[in-house]
């Protein structure tokens, strides 16, 4: 892949349930204070208070993910924090693809 014309930038991506477990490592901390696009789902309360000292997100930003429903959450970008709602319609084939819901799966 390195030879290819095609791909012109990296992108180095990561997906954590616990903010905490990530932050165990100085190296991944590193990695994560560079990160300038970090979207948050529901949290713990650990977490959030891990989150908002870290990416300094004020209490009533962190509410957007405090005992949230799914596709709900904020999307921290540079220095902009943004709360959204994401609905996602359920009787959609993209939904069918995507979900992770484990009940849902073995359905298919």
């Amino acid at each position: 892949m390195k030879n290819c014309p095609l791909i012109t930038q990296q992108i180095p991506t990561a997906i954590t349930q616990n903010i905490k477990d990530l932050l165990a490592s100085r190296e991944v901390e590193n990695i994560f204070e560079n990160s300038d696009f970090v979207l948050m789902l529901n949290q713990a309360q650990g977490d959030r208070a891990i989150l908002a000292k870290q990416l300094n997100i004020s209490p009533q930003q962190m509410k957007y993910v405090t005992h949230t429903e799914a596709g709900e959450g904020l999307i921290f970008y540079g220095n902009v924090v943004l709360p959204f709602v994401d609905h996602f319609p359920k009787d959609t084939e993209l939904y069918r693809i995507m979900t992770t819901k484990p009940e849902e799966v073995s359905s298919l």
